[in-house]
């Protein structure tokens, strides 16, 4: 981690007006050629996230927000987050302790990944058609790291019990904290557990995964901001595939009869085709054109064989 810097000649804000503020950072993202996908895909939002943040302004507030004036003291601490972004090269989420996922707020810090699946429009929208609200009395989110999908559901679905598990002690700390901060605690259970070794017997109605399934050549070309996080969060073997093996093949012990499995595998969607090529998947397109996410029910794998190749 780069220590902390407090200046940089080439950011001066000449106006302290929000909006322009804003411009003036994006500027400065962009000249030192930052990589984004951490909850932003471009300079423009990410300065926004950055100003907003600091200025206490609701993400969601009007145009009039670009005319406020911003102290000086705000000023001093957009200036000194933005050095350590472009010098660092961490994720903002990191600098600033929170992400956002599914419209709800988290605590991150470098233990868990910054949050950022598509899965949170599933979550959102209910499932449907593939369940529906009365479907599920109880989920399992493997491999939750911070939290979010787990207490998310929770959120969306008043009514079920979610057991939330991480191989890793230090990423269930950060989400006890999102446990206690949400006050969920009562319907949101953390487990430490290895996908399914370590959970008890259960059944439940929805499993639900972001695993590590990035393939091992491709960590190795990260780009700085993706090396800050856990590399054990996004590596699983060499074809990537470590952890899905692992969902596809024990999911039928822990699936009620009327139980699905749904699980991102970003990129390595066409690796898992290859690899199951006997198990009928289905590949949901979200709204924003995002894939890489499969959908299985307990029939399919039952009647199929997830430990192919």
């Amino acid at each position: 981690m780069v220590g902390r810097v407090t200046a940089d000649a080439a950011l001066q804000f000449d106006d302290h007006r929000v909006g322009n503020v804003i411009q003036t950072l994006a500027a400065y993202f962009d000249a030192a050629e930052l990589v984004f996908g951490h909850g932003t895909d471009n300079a423009v939002d990410e300065a926004g996230w950055l100003v907003f943040h600091v200025a206490g302004l609701p993400f969601d507030a009007d145009s009039a927000a670009l005319g406020l004036i911003l102290s000086d003291s705000d000023v001093a601490e957009i200036a000194m987050l933005a050095v350590e972004r472009a010098v660092g090269r961490q994720p903002l989420a990191y600098l600033l302790g929170e992400a956002w996922f599914a419209g709800l707020p988290f605590y991150v810090d470098q233990h868990v990944l910054v949050p950022r699946s598509p899965l949170a429009e599933l979550i959102v929208s209910g499932f449907e058609p593939w369940l529906s609200s009365a479907d599920i009395s109880s989920a399992l989110d493997i491999g939750t790291g911070s939290g979010c999908i787990g207490l998310a559901l929770a959120h969306y679905f008043p009514d079920i019990e979610v057991i939330a598990s991480d191989v890793d002690a230090a990423a269930l700390a950060v989400a006890r904290q999102n446990v206690r901060r949400h006050q969920l605690g009562h319907r949101v259970r953390l487990v430490e557990a290895n996908v399914f070794a370590g959970l008890a017997s259960a059944e439940f109605d929805l499993i639900i995964s972001n695993p590590p399934y990035v393939d091992a050549a491709t960590v190795a070309a990260l780009p700085a901001e993706y090396v800050c996080e856990p590399q054990h969060a996004l590596l699983a073997g060499v074809d990537g595939l470590d952890v899905v093996r692992e969902i596809l093949a024990g999911a039928p012990q822990f699936l009620s009869d009327r139980g699905i499995v749904v699980v991102e595998v970003g990129d390595t969607q066409t690796a898992v085709d290859a690899a199951f090529p006997e198990l009928p998947l289905t590949w949901l397109e979200m709204s924003d054109g995002a894939s890489g996410i499969f959908l299985a029910t307990k029939a399919d794998l039952v009647t199929s064989s997830p430990l192919a190749r």
